[in-house]
C-alpha cells in the first residue's frame, strides 16, 4: 500500500506534503507525489508548449517534495499524468494501491468548491478509498 498526495507548491499542498510524510512514517509505506498535468486542447504547437511548460512545473515542484521526503526517511514515486488533478490522484491511487488520497485545500466555501469543481471535492464524491484534506495555513 502507499500514501497518494496531490501536490502543486501551493499552501495548501505544502501543509498536506507534512501531513502525508507524516502518515507514510506512521504506516511505514511509500509516499506517491502526484502532479495532474492537464493541458485544454488536444493538437498543435501551443497545446505541446503549454504540456511541456505544465510538465516542467511538475517536475519542479514534485523535485522539492521529494526533498523534504527525502528528510524525513519517506521513500517517494513521483507521477506527472496527463490528466486533470482528481483524475490523475484516482489513477495514482488504482495503480499504487493506495491507502488514502492526501490534498490540501485552498481555504474555499463549499458552495463554490462544488459549483466550481474543486480537486478535493471532486474526490470527496468519486474516490473509493479515504481522502484526507489537509486546510491550507490561515491567513491574516
Amino acid at each position: 500500500m502507499s500514501v497518494v498526495l496531490g501536490y502543486d507548491e501551493s499552501p495548501g499542498a505544502v501543509r498536506a506534503l507534512n501531513v502525508a510524510i507524516e502518515v507514510s512514517a506512521a504506516f511505514g509505506e511509500s509516499l506517491v507525489l502526484v502532479y495532474g498535468a492537464a493541458v485544454p486542447g488536444h493538437m498543435g504547437d501551443e497545446y505541446r508548449a503549454h504540456r511541456d511548460a505544465l510538465r516542467e512545473l511538475g517536475r519542479t515542484a514534485l523535485a522539492h517534495a521529494v526533498e523534504a521526503a527525502d528528510e524525513a526517511g519517506v521513500p517517494t514515486t513521483v507521477e506527472i499524468i496527463d490528466a486533470k488533478p482528481s483524475q490523475a490522484l484516482l489513477e495514482a491511487a488504482a495503480k499504487h494501491e493506495a491507502r488514502v488520497i492526501v490534498v490540501g485545500t485552498y481555504a474555499e466555501s463549499p458552495m463554490r468548491g462544488a459549483l466550481l469543481g474543486s480537486t478535493p471535492h471532486k474526490l470527496l464524491h468519486l474516490s473509493s478509498i479515504p481522502v484526507l484534506c489537509v486546510p491550507a495555513p490561515v491567513t491574516g
